[in-house]
């Protein structure tokens, strides 16, 4: 009770049965061993000689804030959860300059101390992912619609520019199979990337450029959590139906098919291949099936022998040169084999040149760059994070998404497109050894080692090997067993997880993606406007009152409703828990009817998880305890949040309310209320 404090006696204090137990310890508040019951007292506890000196403790009134000082700590705890800045206080001037760039730098952070024996590891590391990276490379560009060449110079700058301001020491950066797709998707919508080649090359970069902007933005204002918005469920949908539908479309180099439809429904897509079977080639089918069982083959044995890891992460180089000979020697270019040609020589030209920021597709540029960007940074981070809990250090958010961010505007400027963490790599860079980033830089070199001398290798390098790698690596993007725990631990998680799926092979990827997001934010916005309620009863034997769904040895106590609301009160839900509550009483007293027992008089409302209240919800708490009221009935609210007895307070509610209305635990509130029940009846 607020403000007051008072003691109980036993409803018979006479009775033998109960003065025998007078000393037994009788509990006020959680926890403390309770008293016998008193039947008398519809269900307040036996009172001993213990009770006597007990008080009904108040609840507290947090102390009175200015404004200025609430919307600091608000805006600490939005942006700040982590408290960047701790490490800078009580450090010399001089010492705060450095952690500043060491921040902003993390390659400073343990460059100092890197030595000879890490430094052998990550080369290991390095030359192991880049013998990954040059064929996904190739293959992920023309998965985009991009010249082959433009993969490899994404693997060039951007894993450099990662490597001075990633905080993981695993993420093998370079373009990635979802974030190609969308892309080539989303801009083949517009754009003909045959009939215009460089109007379309030079809205990828520039969808680059905003994709690049918009993640660094969100590190720097430290807005990460807008990427949470994508639940696990949804994503694991959402990357499966993109694995299906990637698979889907490389049936074209997989069959040898010239015509093929630019539509990413799994409809359209079959329907285009058997529309154009007549283009099959039987030369490529058995390269294809062939190159693809290599694959899949050293997959399954590094999957199931992880000490075997290179054999995956040479498998595609492995299949590219042995191809590549074999079209060569005989001459299957010239029967029906499709090839890649010309590559063009050196590294990566300027493309700042390139970027249109005016015109009629700059919108296209924006919304692509923006869709791109969220996948992207979420995969990236989300690997990153992944292979840090493994090895035991942490990988600030906030860094990851400006590394990614300024490594893809610094990409945009050198003919590079959206590129993040490749969770194949970095699993091959993770099994490899690899100590830090410099793994990333080895990559590079090798990358620009390909650049400068070794590209007119790959003239001969048929089509349907690199179709062949794709399937080899999206079909790991398919998770059965994630997808069969998301069914077993929450049906309706695993409905947000189809439900993306279905969006992503039946109508489109982005369409897929809109409805992944639109499911994440529904079940948010269930969560906050239908918030949970239970019906609390006493645990025999202790003064615990718990949800008696949960804890079928709960017991009701007689003429007591005693309900648990578990969320904030604010506009979005005040009127639904007003609807509810108004619900459990209806309910409650006509079980009572139909069971003949004590009329109900007192509604008990544990707002423990009630952390704050809004203006609406202060209004709905008043309004149903006037409801309430009229019906005969009396209301307390047990231990409000500090927010939410601020709010009363500010209101002037706390005195108006009455001390009778607030208490700090459930078992203070039946205990008051059973004594002045017993006296109402003595009298």
């Amino acid at each position: 009770m607020v403000g007051s404090s008072g003691k109980v006696d036993c409803c018979n204090d006479s009775n033998s049965a109960m003065n025998s137990s007078k000393d037994s310890e009788m509990n006020v508040g959680d926890g403390q061993q309770v008293g016998s019951f008193c039947p008398n007292c519809h269900g307040g506890m036996g009172v001993g000689k213990k009770m006597s000196d007990e008080r009904i403790h108040k609840v507290g009134i947090p102390e009175s804030k200015s404004v200025a000082h609430q919307f600091s700590s608000k805006v600490k705890e939005t942006f700040f959860p982590d408290d960047p800045f701790r490490q800078f206080r009580g450090q010399p001037h001089g010492r705060k300059w450095m952690l500043g760039f060491m921040y902003l730098f993390p390659i400073l952070e343990w460059a100092p101390n890197y030595s000879l024996s890490v430094f052998k590891s990550d080369v290991i590391s390095g030359l192991t992912i880049a013998s990954l990276s040059i064929p996904q490379g190739i293959s992920y560009a023309k998965l985009a619609s991009l010249p082959p060449i433009i993969g490899l110079y994404s693997s060039f700058v951007p894993p450099l520019i990662y490597s001075v301001l990633g905080s993981s020491r695993d993420l093998a950066v370079g373009p990635v199979s979802i974030a190609s797709l969308l892309l080539g998707a989303m801009l083949r919508e517009q754009i003909s990337p045959t009939r215009e080649p460089v109007l379309y090359l030079q809205v990828a970069f520039t969808a680059t450029f905003f994709a690049g902007v918009f993640q660094a933005s969100l590190g720097i204002l430290r807005l990460g959590f807008i990427i949470d918005f994508l639940s696990r469920a949804t994503l694991i949908g959402f990357m499966a139906g993109a694995a299906v539908i990637v698979s889907l479309q490389q049936l074209k180099g997989l069959l040898g098919i010239q015509h093929f439809t630019p539509k990413m429904d799994i409809v359209s897509v079959l329907r285009s291949v058997v529309e154009h079977k007549n283009e099959w080639t039987w030369q490529t089918v058995v390269m294809g099936v062939f190159f693809l069982a290599l694959l899949l083959t050293a997959r399954y044995i590094s999957k199931r022998k992880p000490k075997l890891f290179w054999i995956s992460a040479a498998a595609p180089l492995t299949s590219v040169i042995i191809a590549t000979v074999f079209v060569f020697a005989t001459k299957a270019d010239k029967h029906g084999i499709s090839i890649i040609g010309h590559l063009k020589k050196g590294l990566n030209p300027p493309s700042l040149n390139m970027l249109r920021f005016n015109g009629s597709y700059l919108g296209l540029a924006i919304k692509t760059g923006l869709v791109t960007g969220l996948i992207s940074l979420t995969e990236g981070i989300a690997v990153g994070r992944t292979f840090a809990s493994i090895k035991d250090y942490q990988v600030d958010g906030n860094k990851e998404m400006m590394a990614i961010g300024l490594m893809n505007i610094a990409g945009s400027c050198t003919s590079s497109y959206v590129t993040t963490g490749s969770f194949s790599r970095s699993a091959v860079n993770y099994n490899a050894g690899c100590k830090s980033a410099v793994s990333n830089i080895v990559m590079a070199l090798t990358v620009m080692v390909t650049l400068l001398l070794l590209t007119p290798l790959f003239y001969y390098t048929p089509g349907v090997v690199l179709a062949s790698i794709i399937i080899a690596a999206v079909v790991g993007l398919i998770d059965f067993p994630a997808a069969y725990f998301i069914w077993k631990v929450d049906k309706v998680d695993f409905l947000a997880c189809v439900g993306a799926f279905l969006g992503v092979i039946f109508i489109s990827v982005q369409m897929g993606l809109l409805i992944a997001v639109g499911i994440s934010i529904f079940k948010i916005l269930l969560h906050v406007t239908r918030p949970h309620t239970s019906l609390q009863g006493r645990i025999p034997g202790t003064n615990y009152y718990r949800n008696i769904e949960q804890y079928s040895e709960a017991t009701r106590i007689p003429a007591f409703l005693i309900l648990r609301i578990d969320a904030p009160i604010y506009f979005a839900n005040s009127t639904y828990l007003k609807e509810r509550i108004m619900r459990w009483v209806s309910e409650e007293e006509d079980r009572i009817e139909s069971e003949n027992e004590d009329t109900l008089q007192y509604v008990i409302l544990d707002m423990t998880a009630v952390t704050t209240i809004d203006t609406t919800g202060v209004n709905i708490v008043v309004e149903v305890k006037k409801i309430l009221e009229k019906r005969g009935l009396q209301v307390a609210m047990v231990n409000p949040g500090a927010g939410v007895m601020e709010k009363l307070r500010r209101a002037d509610l706390i005195e108006s309310l009455g001390e009778d209305c607030l208490y700090l635990t459930v078992g203070e509130a039946v205990i008051s209320y059973s004594s002045t029940l017993k006296e109402k009846e003595q009298v």
